[in-house]
């Protein structure tokens, strides 16, 4: 099993747009082979944001390297994006493999 997270910092008064966002885009993920499964997480608030973490679970690195590098990704992240002042910084990439 192999998991990638990515954290998002979320201005605060921002959070409905950022969840419409992820539920209405269309993620491709359902046809890469490898995927498993997908969640979007709300996390605590902080003085200026709302914490929240895109969680995806795929059979193998291999196989999320793959997803990145193909034309599934490229579509999925040419949609829509959210309004100036969203986000509170760049989106925090995490990587783990499965060790029990």
């Amino acid at each position: 099993m192999f998991l990638a997270m990515n954290r998002f910092r979320i201005a605060k008064g921002m959070e409905a747009g950022f969840e419409t966002l992820w539920r209405e885009r269309e993620s491709y993920l359902d046809q890469v082979p490898g995927f498993e499964s997908f969640s979007l997480l709300k996390g605590e608030e902080g003085e200026d944001h709302v914490l929240y973490a895109s969680h995806s679970v795929w059979a193998s690195r291999q196989a999320f390297d793959s997803w990145v590098d193909s034309e599934h990704f490229r579509a999925a992240h040419a949609q829509a994006h959210a309004p100036k002042g969203t986000y509170l910084g760049h989106p925090e990439l995490e990587l783990f493999e499965s060790v029990l």
